[in-house]
């Protein structure tokens, strides 16, 4: 998984690959003792959120040149937790992007590892889209039609659909084929969530069957079929697009930002009839719209350069005419972004009652 700072030091070997970014990959310099020093932001996490914290990273870095470069990797939302609330120090990151919010059994977790003064920012907004090529596949999706596609034992009952029209006679009788996130993803969580919770609970039975059995509730609901039609593609959405270019029938499940970057080559398929667009998504009209976070060590302000500023900068960027939209983020409505910038301002406490609040 993460490599530790403290073994980069003694090893003098750098970190490289595709999911490491930066304006410029440093690495901090190890103490006097031979223990690793972090002396630059590190944030973990969501695939989605990557490519707007790598701008973010590098917007910063041209704005405090004397600050070390962050160092941004895409781990996955649930990975990236994971690894944020593994404790403090200088071999744990300082940050994890997420798309979707903390659970508040990872909140545990963080506060029995003493991460327990956690700053949590929405960020902006984005879609989870379906799509195919351009000129392949065309769906009129609904959160039942998905549901009832991908779950491994809708309403209770074996799951047998082979086609979409098998779903739903008005689709084409093609197969079901859809390259989609793995279950440490955010998005996959999201798709759980906003699509095939609401398709599930469409059934009254299952009302009833969540108050007599929770457990069974939430395995009919949210587990996806194994068999080959739903197809786990990692933690990187570009792939997902370019197996979707090169066969017309396969469906993709990706954030809106890749969506919109590759409209030359893939269509949206709407949801409800509704166009995951910006402005669908902003208005929450779009059924698949989801907020973005980060969430920050606040004890690490004392030994990580720049983290603040680094928080900073975000709140520099996500305005509607900002870096950020400019690349595919939604920007979240004013006062949402008012309330996130005075979080920054008084750095403030994230705490579990606000968690189960929502």
């Amino acid at each position: 998984m993460l490599q530790s700072i403290s073994a980069l030091c003694t090893s003098g070997l750098r970190r490289t690959g595709a999911v490491l970014v930066l304006a410029a990959i440093t690495l901090s310099a190890c103490d006097s003792t031979g223990a690793a020093g972090a002396q630059s932001v590190h944030a973990v996490g969501s695939s989605t959120v990557y490519p707007f914290a790598k701008l973010v990273a590098e917007n910063f870095s041209r704005n405090y040149p004397d600050m070390r470069s962050p160092l941004i990797e895409s781990t996955g939302t649930g990975n990236g937790i994971q690894l944020f609330c593994s404790g403090l120090g200088p071999n744990t990151p300082d940050m994890v992007n997420a798309s979707r919010r903390m659970k508040p059994s990872e909140f545990d977790t963080c506060a029995s590892n003493k991460v327990d003064e956690v700053i949590e920012l929405q960020v902006g907004l984005d879609g989870i889209a379906f799509a195919s090529a351009k000129g392949g596949i065309m769906l009129n999706l609904s959160p039942v039609t998905v549901y009832k596609a991908l779950a491994a034992r809708p309403y209770g009952k074996p799951q047998t659909a082979k086609t979409w029209a098998d779903v739903d006679p008005a689709l084409p009788a093609q197969p079901i084929l859809v390259y989609g996130p793995p279950s440490t993803s955010g998005t996959r969580d999201a798709l759980k969530e906003l699509i095939l919770h609401v398709g599930c609970d469409a059934d009254p039975a299952m009302k009833a069957l969540k108050e007599r059995d929770e457990t069974e509730y939430t395995q009919i609901c949210t587990e996806i079929r194994d068999d080959g039609a739903y197809s786990d593609q990692g933690e990187q959405d570009n792939l997902i697009v370019n197996k979707i270019v090169a066969n017309p029938g396969i469906v993709g499940i990706f954030g809106y930002s890749y969506l919109e970057e590759n409209l030359d080559k893939v269509q949206d398929l709407p949801m409800n009839g509704v166009q995951a667009t910006y402005e669908n998504i902003a208005n929450f009209s779009y059924p698949g719209a989801r907020p973005l976070y980060v969430y920050v060590k606040k004890s690490h302000m004392r030994a990580i350069p720049g983290l603040e500023d680094f928080m900073k900068e975000w709140v520099k960027s996500w305005g509607k005419d900002g870096p950020l939209a400019r690349v595919g983020m939604v920007a979240m409505p004013a006062e949402t972004m008012a309330a996130n910038a005075a979080k920054v301002q008084n750095l403030t406490i994230l705490t579990k009652a606000e968690l189960a609040a929502k």
